[in-house]
């Protein structure tokens, strides 16, 4: 709603009083930014991140107001094409994650340089993030890979189901 709100108030500022016998725009994007911000209490950056979250299709844009995709990412990801961000929800689905920072903004450098494919987009979505293992790695031998950890995870989960259904059972 605060994206499409300050659209509507840039929009507004920028066509006021303008003169159509000029030949050039003056300051109008950089000003009305500056002026919603101050008004608004943020900076003039970040007005124009929220203006420009008004080129998500609406149901990326659900997802940020859900808080289910961070701020800054969405914003990268509305730099794709709508068709391109329809692909992405597909292969936000396939990977079952959101974008990092560093993710969303390979995917508008891919978009930019014509490579965007779904293909491209749920490889990039399926990569593991930094971090993402951190917490878990106390608990296994440093040797182990990832995929060595996801199974033993697997395994000890597979078993203590089988040992709670049993439980259930008596």
């Amino acid at each position: 709603e605060r994206a499409f709100a300050f659209k509507m108030k840039s929009d507004a500022m920028k066509h006021q009083g303008m003169r159509t016998d000029l030949t050039s725009v003056q300051l109008a994007p950089k000003l009305t930014t500056a002026i919603i911000g101050e008004e608004s209490g943020m900076s003039s950056d970040n007005v124009k991140r929220y203006i420009r979250l008004t080129n998500l299709i609406p149901v990326l844009l659900d997802m940020v107001d859900e808080k289910k995709i961070a701020f800054n990412p969405a914003v990268e990801i509305s730099y794709l094409k709508p068709e391109e961000q329809q692909d992405f929800l597909e292969a936000m689905d396939y990977a079952q994650s959101t974008p990092s920072l560093s993710q969303a903004q390979r995917l508008k450098k891919f978009s930019q340089e014509g490579k965007c494919s779904l293909d491209a987009m749920c490889a990039i979505m399926s990569e593991e993030k930094k971090g993402e293992l951190d917490v878990l790695r106390k608990y296994f031998p440093k040797s182990y890979t990832p995929k060595q950890m996801e199974d033993t995870i697997i395994k000890l989960l597979e078993q203590w189901q089988r040992k709670r259904e049993k439980s259930m059972e008596r």
